[in-house]
Formats: C-alpha cells, structure tokens, sequence
C-alpha cells in the first residue's frame, strides 16, 4: 500500500447468499411491462384480494418518460428479487439459474478449481478462516485472519463471502491475484487455481480417539460417517470427538441421518410454523452404533445451521460434551423450491427447536467448555480446543 494510502476497513453487512443492490431492485420493480402480463412470470396468478394497481401506476409513468430501451428478461429477474428482498429476510433468496446452479454444486462439493480456503464473515468483514494443505493459498502464504481486499485488482472488499468466492474461482491451471489487508498492510498473492477435493466428511486418529470433520452436510454425509463408524470397533476407538467448526449447515436430512448414529428413534428436532402444522423430526431406529460411544463435538462462530441440529441435540440429550465458541445461531429452515428456467426459491418455512425445546435463532449454542481459537494460534499450527477435547 502506498504512503498516501489509509486502508479503512469497510463494514460488510450480513446478508444471505445473494445480495441485491438497490438499484437493480428499482430497475427490477419500477421498470417493466404491464403488470397484469408481468404477474405471471414472477408465478402470481390474478388474485382479487391483492391490489396491483400502485405498481401499474409507477410503470405508467416509468414507460411514458423513461429515457432508454427496456431489457425484458432484466426486469424479470429484478423483479423477483425485488419480491424476495422486499420481504427482509436473510435467508430467503431468489436464485437465477447460475446462483441455483452454483448453490447445487456447493452442495455436493462441486466446488471446481480455486486456491484452497475457508472464508467467512467475522468481526463485520469477510476473511480467511482457514487454508486447506497442500492447496496454492497456503503455499504461497495467504493466512487465517486475513482480509480480502481485491481480486485481480478489483476492490471486493464490500462483497459477500459468496461473490468473493465466484472471482477466486476459475478455470484450473488459470491465474488470480488475491491481494489481502493484513494488520493494516495491502498483501499480494499470485497463484495458480488447482482442484479442490472437497470431501463433506473425514476422519483421523489419535491413538484410540476418532476424530470426524465435517465440512457440510452433503446427502452422503451421513453414509460417509456410518462407514467411519462401523471400522471403530476394529480400530479399537473409545472415543469420538466430531469436528462441526466452520461448518456452515447443508441438507437438514443429513444431520437426520448423522444424529441416528447416536440417538435411537427419539426427537432430534420440532419445526414451528405459521402457515404450517408443527413438525417433528426423528432419529431413526436401530441404526444408533454410537450411542454408548464418549463424544465431543467441536463448534465455533461459523458452525450454523445442520451443525447447530446436531450439536444441540447430543447436548440436550447429554450424548456428547461441546466444546468450542458460541454457535452462529441460524434457528430457521428453508425450503428449496424449483421454479421455472431452472431457477429456484429458497424461502424460510419454519423456525426449529432442540429436543429440550430451545430456539437458538440469533443466540447460538453456547460450548460446556469455551475454548478460544485464535488467528494466530491457526496461523501457528496450534488448536487448544481439540487439544481441550482430547484432553477429556
């Protein structure tokens, strides 16, 4: 950074996966065609008790005294996120093609080629929360704690994790320049994309300790960890410790699936509703090979979602001990909805609760023992809390 440079930290704000800025929300819902034809393409049907009549106002005079051509198809995805943004909700997003696409692939760890890091919103900005070994970010010295500043020299420091994320990637064996803001210093890195192998689940040991890192809750998550846990005996493990740190949550399914592995037909979770009858949801019966099994689950600010089902069921039902920093709190469920041109919405249908009843939306669940993870113990190769997890 040159002298007659301040690098002053910018506050991203926490959004969902897409984030719609305000002028393509005006374009999307002021500029258009006539309501009446424009309705059907966002899926509503004429419906009396709803009063379009403003909107066809604002187009009126849009049209009239607009100074320039009209894209169609622009205005029809504008205005569906407009809809959805309109209702100010994180996590309820519309997704074009691409951005469904993208969410797919994610899913299914279908990441492509990129550099080899976790990143996340922490402390209002987004930043390395980890590299991943024997991947270019980490070779070339990018580290945790680290904040994106611009990509190929365009500034992303007001982006999303997941816009961020788009630029990184690429075509592998391509180039991209991620230059990052470490204590107040502009840091440039130039590396080659390579491909990520992005397993959901692994596991390693530690004498007679399993330990299991799940990095999403793909739909084969809960498959992968089964087969980890039929070779425990074998293998002479007497403890597991489940690593949910940086895990940001994936199909509610999977957690479903993972949880019976511990507790046996007994309530994992309830969905409550507006719109809909309370739901709950159950282990499955006989499948339960570790309910004896001693276990810690390990989470932080990034465990969310799935992660948090699972931790705060073996917490409620004293199966696990969690050790770690306080949860993200997402305590609600979206479902995936299909919608035509291979785009999709992914709307908030319910809050969920633990077993005991507790809505962790916004609070987190809070570790038995805290243990604080550092940039710089990251950086150092250290981790007291799986060394805290070890221990007991």
């Amino acid at each position: 950074m040159s002298n007659n440079q301040e690098w002053k930290e910018k506050k991203v704000g926490l959004g969902g996966a897409i984030v719609v800025s305000a002028i393509t929300l005006f374009i999307g819902v002021f500029i258009g065609i006539k309501w009446n034809s424009f309705a059907p393409y966002l899926g509503i049907t004429k419906n009396t008790s709803y009063d379009w009549s403003a909107l066809d106002e604002v187009y009126s005079s849009v049209k009239s005294h607009y100074d320039g051509e009209i894209d169609h198809d622009k205005i029809i995805e504008g205005a569906k996120k407009g809809l959805v943004e309109a209702l100010g909700d994180d996590y309820t997003v519309y997704m074009s093609a691409e951005e469904t696409q993208e969410l797919n692939d994610y899913l299914h760890g279908n990441v492509g080629a990129g550099i080899g890091v976790e990143m996340g919103l922490r402390d209002g900005y987004v930043r390395v929360i980890r590299t991943l070994p024997d991947n270019p970010a980490r070779k070339a010295g990018i580290l945790a704690g680290d904040i994106f500043y611009k990509v190929d020299g365009e500034d992303v420091y007001d982006l999303s994790t997941d816009e961020i994320a788009n630029k990184v990637r690429g075509e592998e064996g391509s180039e991209v320049t991620v230059t990052v803001i470490r204590d107040g210093e502009e840091l440039s890195f130039t590396m080659k994309r390579e491909t990520i192998n992005n397993v959901s689940a692994y596991v390693d040991y530690r004498g007679d300790t399993a330990i299991v890192t799940l990095t999403r809750f793909d739909t084969d998550t809960g498959t992968i960890v089964q087969k980890f846990a039929q070779e425990f005996a074998s293998k002479g493990v007497k403890k597991v410790i489940l690593d949910l740190r940086g895990n940001g949550g994936g199909y509610v399914s999977a957690a479903k699936d993972l949880l019976s592995l511990w507790i046996d037909g007994e309530l994992i979770f309830t969905q409550k509703s507006a719109v809909a009858a309370t739901e709950n949801t159950y282990a499955y019966r006989n499948k339960a090979i570790l309910k004896d099994m001693p276990t810690v689950v390990l989470i932080n600010g990034t465990s969310a979602s799935a992660s948090e089902i699972v931790a705060g069921a073996l917490k409620d039902y004293n199966k696990a001990t969690v050790v770690g920093e306080t949860s993200f709190g997402k305590g609600v469920v979206q479902t995936l909805f299909d919608l035509s041109d291979n785009t999709s919405l992914k709307v908030t249908t319910a809050h969920w609760y633990t077993p005991k009843g507790n809505c962790i939306h916004g609070e987190g669940i809070t570790p038995d023992q805290e243990v604080e993870l550092t940039y710089e113990d990251t950086n150092l190769g250290r981790d007291p809390q799986l060394d805290a997890a070890l221990a007991l």
